[in-house]
């Protein structure tokens, strides 16, 4: 652990007297690998810089949704442009139109789509329109996939959830958590025995297509096509979570490489262009259950608001136009080979799990199938690792459950400098 420099510390003590924990998400207080965390004055391209000075190549790209990297020129002129007219409006604009016509193009499975304001809102009302589409209140989600903290998903999550080793909240009531089964993932088995026993009342299965808040976890052969049988013999609806995945893994995100149409999807980060937003939609016979037409109702005064959909607008554009999905996929191969070399020099023990620009390292010789596998890593390795390469100037998300991006501002010479700093860190440890 390395200490934080003066005005980080000075801004965290005043933080915690303010703000819970000192943070307004709690895997930022870095908890998991003990210590406090720094705080940034600003960013550009693939690298951040800390209130102290110090920079920082960066691989969290908050949380996913920077893909072109920090203030890219796309980006923020789009902003200052756009702000000139109006930030919100509380009325419909034509961005907020673009937006749900350029996710219906990309996404088939994607008839209608609505807007919100983050992945918990679009999960939290894509489950509510599955319950009022068939009017069953059980919905199915597996151990380890987090989709964000509303009350009927808070139940065996990931991400910030797991990190603090509470997969439950308090203040959810049990009554709300007793509407949630919740499945080992990557288990047909337990799959088919739940909906043998509960089908009837089961209104949906969400699943994080590619789960990413438990590091990064891929699904066995078959086993999405089998949640989509099962679904469809019962009744329920299958809704893919691709908050973290949608727009960074393809324009079709996993449902695209896997060609599976789930009936629900929910959407976030790569949309947003840097800024808060969501989405959920699917089919047009569902999302017509939506207010104004249908009985479920969702609301929110700030939802497509013409900054978030321009800016996520001219994301999406500049993605298509550079051949972006290529170019990502092509780094991340170039960071994988370069660190699975590096790793078997050193004789450590690993998993790297990769997919396009997405990727998770583990410290452990074992595969990783499910959440139970993901806790059986080297945990005090993985924090001398994390301080180590904080200190010489790479920042890895604070927690070892949590999974890593590359955006189009990386370029070679930066992952190859990444690695080099892996190769002193490991010798260190």
């Amino acid at each position: 652990m390395i200490e934080q420099g003066p005005l980080s510390q000075k801004l965290f003590a005043l933080a915690k007297t303010r703000i819970p924990g000192g943070v307004n998400s709690p895997v930022r207080a870095f908890r998991n690998v003990g210590g406090d965390p720094f705080f940034v004055r600003k960013a550009s391209g693939c690298r951040i810089e800390d209130v102290d000075g110090k920079h920082y190549i960066d691989y969290i790209g908050s949380w996913g949704p920077n893909i072109l990297g920090h203030a890219p020129l796309a980006i923020t002129s789009t902003i200052h442009e756009v702000a000139k007219s109006g930030i919100s409006f509380g009325i419909p604009n034509p961005f907020e139109v673009q937006m749900a016509n350029q996710i219906c193009e990309w996404v088939p499975s994607v008839e209608k789509v609505r807007m919100c304001n983050s992945g918990t809102e679009a999960t939290m009302s894509a489950i509510r329109l599955a319950r009022g589409f068939t009017g069953r209140d059980l919905i199915v989600k597996f151990n380890g996939c987090y989709h964000g903290h509303s009350d009927s998903l808070l139940v065996a999550a990931g991400s910030g959830a797991l990190t603090h080793g509470e997969p439950d909240s308090a203040g959810v009531p049990r009554s709300f958590a007793q509407q949630t089964m919740v499945l080992p993932y990557n288990d047909p088995a337990a799959l088919e025995t739940a909906f043998s026993e509960h089908g009837e009342k089961i209104a949906a299965i969400i699943v994080e297509s590619y789960p990413a808040n438990a590091g990064l976890v891929f699904p066995l052969e078959g086993y999405l096509q089998k949640m989509l049988e099962i679904a469809r013999t019962h009744g329920a609806l299958l809704i893919f979570d691709e908050v973290m995945t949608g727009f960074r893994l393809g324009k079709a995100g996993v449902q695209g490489l896997e060609n599976i149409a789930p009936d629900l999807s929910c959407f976030g980060k790569v949309i947003g262009g840097g800024l808060p937003v969501g989405a959920f939609g699917g089919r047009a016979d569902v999302m017509d259950f939506l207010a104004p037409l249908g009985p479920v109702y969702q609301a929110g005064t700030l939802s497509g608001n013409p900054l978030a959909m321009a800016a996520g607008l001219a994301q999406l554009r500049e993605l298509e136009n550079n051949s972006g999905f290529a170019r990502l996929d092509a780094l991340g191969a170039h960071f994988e080979n370069g660190l699975k070399k590096l790793l078997e020099s050193k004789g450590v023990p690993y998993r790297f799990n990769r997919v396009g620009s997405m990727f998770c390292l583990y410290f452990c010789d074992h595969e990783i199938l499910r959440v139970d596998d993901v806790m059986r890593q080297d945990l005090d390795f993985f924090k001398k690792f994390f301080w180590g390469c904080l200190h010489h100037g790479v920042y890895l998300a604070p927690s070892p459950y949590e999974t890593g991006f590359l955006s189009l501002a990386h370029t070679e010479a930066d992952l190859d400098e990444t690695l080099d700093v892996f190769s002193t860190v490991l010798s260190g440890i």
